[in-house]
C-alpha cells in the first residue's frame, strides 16, 4: 500500500529524505501525515522518524543548506525547514521511564521499538519517500475500520501519559466510525484510570478539549466520557445531554468549540480549562445570552452575529425547542442595525446621570419594538 499527496512530493520533503538516506539512514514519515493521507484527510504537519541521532540529523540537514531548529532536542526531535516547509524529525525511541506526564527515552534503531511506544495503532503507521507504507503493529486494519485502539495494553499506554485518556475520545470523534462505539477495552481502561488526569496540567487538558469539541460530531465521544466518569474528572458538573441536539441544529454551520462548551455547562470552566481572557469573556457572554430572552436581532445588536448565532442554537438545544422562524435573517438585521438616538439628541436638556438613564430607557423601548422604532418615534414617546 502507498500514500501520496502534495506534502509527500514537496521538493523540500524529498530533498530532506534523500539527504538522510544518502547518509545511510532511514527517513520514514509517521503519524498524522500517513494516517490522514490514507484516510483522504488533509495533511497539515509532516513528521519524520529516523534511526539517525539528533546531532547527525542536524549535521546532515545543515550540510544540505536547510535550517535546523532544536525544538525538542531532549526527546530526540529537531525541526528541519527545507524549501520553506517545516519537518519535525525525531530519532526512533523507546521508553525507559514514564510517570504519567512525561517520559525518559532512549534512542533506538528499530522501527518496531519506536512504534511500540506510540498511543494508537492508527498512529503507528510509517511511509518512506516513495510512499510505501510500513505497518509494524498491524494498524492498517484498525485505520480502515476507523477503530481507535491503543497500542498493546491500554492501561500501560495510559499510565505512560494520562493525557492519552482524552486523546482516546478526541481521536474517536475525529477518526472513529460513527456507527460503532468506542473500543471497549480502551474505554474500560480510561474509566479505571481517569483519576490520573489530576496529574495533567489544565493547559494540556484545555487544549485537548478544544480539539475534541471542534470535531465534526463530538457528541458520542463526549457521551462516552460522561458514562466513564472522565467528563466529571476534567469538567465537574458538565452535562452532555444538549450536545447532540446542538450538533443536529448546527447543520452545515462551522464547528465552534466554545458554543459546544457552553451547552455542556460545568463549574468554574474558566479555571478547569485555563481559558484565555477573551475565551472566558465570550463564554460568559454566551451563557448569559442563552439564559436571556433577547430576540435573535437584539442578540446580534448586542454581541455581533457570531455570538448571536451561537446563542440561538445553544438556547434551542438547551431548552429542547426549535430556533425561531427566520432567525438567521433576524441575526443579520440586528447586526446591521444602528440605535437611532445619540446623546446629542437629548442635550443640553439632559446631562450626566439623567442623560444616561434616558438613553437606557430609549434603548429598551427600541429593543422592545424589534429594533424598528425610528428616531422620531423614540423622541416623541
Amino acid at each position: 500500500m502507498k500514500v501520496s499527496g502534495n506534502w509527500l512530493d514537496h521538493p523540500g520533503t524529498q530533498a530532506l529524505c534523500a539527504a538522510l538516506e544518502a547518509a545511510g539512514h532511514r527517513a520514514l514519515f509517521v503519524g498524522g501525515c500517513v494516517r490522514n493521507a490514507l484516510l483522504g484527510v488533509p495533511v497539515s504537519d509532516v513528521d519524520l522518524a529516523t534511526d539517525a541521532i539528533p546531532e547527525n540529523v542536524s549535521n546532515i540537514a545543515e550540510n544540505a543548506n536547510f535550517k535546523v531548529v532544536p525544538t525538542g532536542i531532549d526527546h530526540g526531535t529537531v525541526t528541519v525547514i527545507a524549501h520553506g516547509l517545516p519537518h519535525e524529525v525525531t530519532t526512533f525511541r523507546r521508553d525507559v521511564e514514564t510517570d504519567g506526564r512525561r517520559a525518559v527515552v532512549a534512542f533506538s534503531t528499530q522501527i518496531e521499538e519506536d512504534a511500540a511506544r506510540r498511543d494508537f495503532t492508527m498512529n503507528a503507521l510509517y511511509a518512506d519517500a516513495r510512499g510505501q507504507v510500513f505497518d509494524p503493529l498491524n494498524g492498517l486494519p484498525d485505520l480502515q475500520a476507523r477503530h481507535v485502539r491503543f497500542v498493546g495494553d491500554p492501561e500501560t499506554r495510559i499510565r505512560e501519559d494520562y493525557l492519552r485518556i482524552l486523546r482516546f475520545f478526541r481521536f474517536h470523534a475525529a477518526y472513529g466510525d460513527p456507527g460503532h462505539g468506542l473500543d471497549a477495552e480502551g474505554l474500560a481502561a480510561c474509566a479505571a484510570l481517569s483519576a490520573g488526569l489530576e496529574t495533567i496540567s489544565r493547559e494540556r487538558i484545555g487544549a485537548e478539549l478544544r480539539k475534541l469539541l471542534g470535531a465534526a460530531d463530538p457528541a458520542p465521544a463526549v457521551a462516552a466520557m460522561a458514562v466513564s466518569g472522565v467528563l466529571a474528572q476534567v469538567l465537574p458538573g458538565a452535562d452532555p445531554r444538549a450536545l447532540a441536539p446542538l450538533i443536529h441544529l448546527e447543520g452545515d454551520a462551522a464547528p465552534r468549540w466554545l458554543r459546544r462548551l457552553a451547552v455542556l455547562g460545568g463549574a468554574d470552566v474558566e479555571t478547569a480549562l485555563r481559558l484565555s481572557r477573551s475565551e472566558a469573556r465570550d463564554l460568559t457572554a454566551l451563557r448569559d445570552a442563552i439564559a436571556a430572552t433577547d430576540s435573535p436581532a437584539a442578540l446580534a445588536w448586542h454581541h455581533g452575529p457570531t455570538l448571536a448565532t451561537d446563542a440561538v442554537l445553544a438556547r434551542a438545544a438547551s431548552f429542547g425547542t426549535p430556533p425561531p422562524q427566520g432567525w438567521q435573517a433576524e441575526v443579520d438585521r440586528g447586526a446591521a442595525a444602528t440605535f437611532p438616538i445619540t446623546a446629542a439628541d437629548l442635550m443640553p436638556d439632559l446631562q450626566g446621570e439623567a442623560l444616561g438613564q434616558r438613553l437606557k430607557a430609549m434603548e429598551a423601548r427600541w429593543l422592545a419594538s424589534g429594533l424598528t422604532a425610528t428616531r422620531d418615534d423614540l423622541l416623541n414617546s
